[in-house]
């Protein structure tokens, strides 16, 4: 059984990840068209998973106790080799635990369990961090950042596609600038429950619902092609592309970027997640196909 990767999936279905990062590669449907980005040079990743933080820091740095901890970006979650723990026809499960390099840069003690499962033509996606810590408490964000293949198929225009919420999403949304987080909030793009795509919308970078109302979205083209991703636990949902690149990432977040006027103590840090000694915490996310209707 090959150690890096493991695929799966239904006869609706097929699903590959890796243990770099426990990191969502290939999803296909049953046509076998793939929905996940390629990670080509625009963009080398596929779906990192983010970890002890979402976003980024002011100058790549944590203080914790007093002392500065370099962490860059989303953190180191994506660039470790996670632990195999289940792999089967329909799904697998992997673990990251702290270790003494971790906490060179996290001085704290955590257990980080991903869980993928297909159900038909549904993936499912689920995160259990748990604090191993007889005594400290866990601070810490997570987030999902899977890209998807933007156009959904070469007839369709990019600007042809939406993303459909569940729920009307009036409330202003949050930006960044150089990766920390702004205090300004600007008018929503999204009209009742549609938000229509284009590039532009990312030109300054992603759009970030603070508290969306909605737990679901579709992705989809005017025909109805496409896939709903619902997620549970999440706070936060951004939304990101790379300008030029034929991806839109729908990321379910716990935490995000530090403030610009953001100097306290890491624990303080707005967004985290402050999990008490031998607890845990869970959240999930989820993608279902729609293909186009005959």
């Amino acid at each position: 059984m090959d150690a890096t990767d493991h695929v799966f999936g239904t006869d609706r279905m097929a699903v590959r990840v890796a243990a770099a990062g426990a990191e969502l590669h290939s999803l296909r449907d049953a046509a076998g068209r793939e929905l996940i980005w390629a990670g080509l040079p625009a963009w080398p990743r596929h779906a990192p998973v983010l970890f002890p933080i979402v976003g980024r820091l002011a100058d790549d740095t944590a203080w914790i106790d007093g002392k500065p901890c370099h962490l860059t970006q989303h953190g180191f979650a994506r660039d470790r080799m996670f632990r195999w723990v289940e792999r089967t026809e329909t799904g697998c499960t992997l673990v990251l635990d702290d270790d003494e390099a971790s906490r060179q840069v996290f001085p704290f003690r955590f257990s980080l369990t991903i869980g993928y499962r297909v159900d038909g033509d549904r993936l499912h996606v689920g995160y259990t961090l748990h604090n191993p810590d007889d005594h400290a408490i866990l601070h810490a964000s997570l987030g999902a950042h899977p890209a998807f293949v933007w156009p959904l198929r070469a007839d369709v225009a990019k600007e042809d596609h939406v993303l459909e919420f569940a729920s009307p999403e009036p409330a202003p949304v949050r930006r960044v600038a150089k990766g920390l987080l702004l205090p300004d909030l600007f008018p929503s793009p999204i009209e009742g429950r549609i938000l229509k795509l284009s590039e532009d919308l990312f030109a300054a970078d992603a759009l970030i619902l603070d508290h969306p109302a909605s737990r679901e979205v579709m992705f989809r083209t005017p025909d109805g092609d496409g896939l709903t991703m619902a997620w549970h636990g999440f706070e936060q949902l951004g939304l990101w592309m790379k300008p030029g690149a034929d991806f839109l990432c729908i990321e379910p977040w716990h935490g995000f970027a530090s403030p610009v006027d953001f100097s306290g103590d890491f624990m303080t840090k707005p967004g985290l997640l402050h999990i008490a000694p031998g607890q845990d915490w869970t959240a999930s996310w989820s993608v279902k196909l729609k293909p186009v209707p005959h």
